[in-house]
């Protein structure tokens, strides 16, 4: 594949909203997770539009609501904007309770077309292995960055996993499932 400027711009955008963003409680750039997710995508048979989702996927939800997915869609297109609004659990300030939001996403992901579900399963793979990787850090302290601590966190990565194992199955759903299941086992 091919990059082209639209890619480049879209770096640049992604990184212009999340300047001022970092992962919970690390001080690690958000750009570094956008950058991953996207790195996802394109290693496993992504498009240029789904590269481009992939680094827009927090934008909306996280940057503005639908003013940013409005501007999404005049910059990169109706197809890129689609899987952003997939991809996002809401637009509400304040937002619902985590676990309503979550539950939603879950029961939306089966109806999902397949060029947002890569997108999707490369943001939780990235997620788990990052919770991973800092558990062996920080240990049971990493609960504490979640609102909904261990055992939400634990439940909804567990059900993410099962649910991919059906919807998109292929090395990153196993991927999920590995990191989920040594995380549930880390964490006992």
């Amino acid at each position: 594949m091919t990059l082209s400027s639209r890619f480049s711009d879209a770096l640049l955008y992604a990184n212009h909203l999340h300047a001022d963003q970092t992962r919970k409680g690390s001080g690690v750039p958000y750009i570094s997770h956008l950058l991953a997710v996207c790195a996802l995508v394109m290693e496993h048979g992504g498009d240029e539009d789904q590269a481009i989702a992939a680094l827009l996927h927090d934008a909306a939800e996280d940057q503005g609501g639908y003013d940013t997915l409005s501007d999404i869609r005049a910059r990169f297109g109706d197809r890129v904007a689609r899987m952003v609004g997939e991809l996002s659990d809401t637009f509400d300030i304040p937002k619902p309770p985590w676990r309503t939001r979550k539950e939603t996403y879950l029961a939306h992901l089966p109806h999902a077309p397949a060029d947002t579900l890569l997108v999707s399963l490369a943001d939780k793979v990235h997620n788990a292995r990052t919770i991973l990787a800092d558990h062996a850090l920080i240990g049971e302290a990493i609960w504490g960055r979640f609102t909904q601590g261990r055992e939400g966190t634990l439940w909804y990565y567990r059900a993410l996993a099962d649910l991919f194992q059906r919807l998109h199955r292929g090395y990153l759903a196993d991927e999920l499932s590995r990191v989920v299941t040594a995380l549930e086992q880390a964490s006992r």
